[in-house]
């Protein structure tokens, strides 16, 4: 019989962390179609029952998923086709950034990288040239503002790193889990980490949808709310317990108890019970309050007992 506890300064704290900014709002996702111009040069009509091309072009495009489309649109921007000529261009949005302006920003960010720490340190690029062995996986939220590797001053090569919508992590399920579970089955079996680290944060603003998406059967998202009921064993739990406090208040506990309840959901890895069994594979949470720059830290205590048989 195994038997768990989840020990650390973040949940014994008996002080609450006033947030200093709003938390964020789940953004539903949009589709932009990329916007098409057409100029047809002979005077002869199309053979088929929708005469303008501008329709035709939309109409062959509606059919398009938008990855595809959009390689479409950067590669044939201008497709001659006898004596007809498609001139497709694909905007995003009437404040979008210059695409030459990104451009610059990438290779420019590309260049210090090269020159100031990749040339100068050949030992540390040309170990990783031949392979990894990174003793940590870390499971942290895609939130631009809590880069792990950032945060915790990690080099290449130390953490395997997965990042999505509020650091979860679902139970084993070999077909609607499938990209998170070969994450960890490949860190786990392949890369020997001896550590799992699950770093929640401040201000998140999955837990935050989390915590008020009505979940009555209606949906205002594609993917979101589905993939953040992953933690709702967290939401049960703060609402019984802090129910009457501000919303903000009942954000930041779940931000934590949600990092609990992935720890728990590793557990049903089997690979990751083994690896505890070994005593070869330690799990830890995190959480990271950027407003305040403190970081938490706690690990699970696990071990095995054998059962009593009368």
């Amino acid at each position: 019989m195994a038997t768990a506890s989840i020990h650390g300064c973040c949940l014994t704290s008996s002080t609450a962390t006033s947030l200093a900014q709003p938390y964020n709002s789940v953004r539903q996702p949009t589709l932009r179609r990329a916007s098409i111009t057409s100029t047809l040069d002979s005077s002869t009509s199309p053979p088929t029952l929708i005469r303008s091309p501008v329709l035709q072009l939309l109409l062959i495009c509606s059919t398009i998923p938008m990855g595809i489309l959009s390689l479409f649109i950067h590669f044939f921007q201008r497709k001659e086709m006898g004596n007809k000529t498609y001139e497709m261009k694909a905007t995003s949005s009437d404040n979008a950034v210059p695409s030459d302006s990104s451009v610059e920003r990438i290779k420019e960010g590309f260049i210090y990288f090269k020159t100031e720490k990749y040339e100068k340190n050949p030992a540390l690029y040309g170990e990783l040239a031949r392979g990894q062995s990174p003793k940590y996986m870390i499971v942290a939220c895609s939130d631009s503002r809590v880069c792990p590797s950032h945060v915790l001053d990690m080099q290449p090569g130390e953490a395997f790193v997965v990042r999505n919508v509020a650091n979860m992590v679902p139970p084993f399920d070999q077909t609607k889990y499938a990209g998170t579970g070969s994450a960890i089955e490949y860190a786990v079996l392949h890369l020997k980490v001896e550590e799992i680290i699950i770093i929640g944060h401040s201000a998140c603003g999955g837990i935050k949808g989390l915590m008020s998406f009505p979940y009555d059967g209606t949906t205002s998202t594609d993917f979101i709310e589905d993939w953040v009921k992953i933690g709702m064993p967290a939401r049960t739990k703060v609402i019984a317990r802090h129910g009457g406090e501000p919303e903000r208040f009942q954000c930041e506990f779940c931000e934590k108890e949600a990092v609990d309840v992935s720890i728990g959901n590793l557990l049903s890895y089997p690979f990751v019970r083994a690896g505890l069994a070994n005593g070869t594979l330690t799990l830890r949470g995190g959480y990271y309050d950027f407003v305040e720059g403190t970081f938490d830290l706690w690990t699970l205590d696990y071990k095995f007992e054998s059962s009593l048989s009368v």
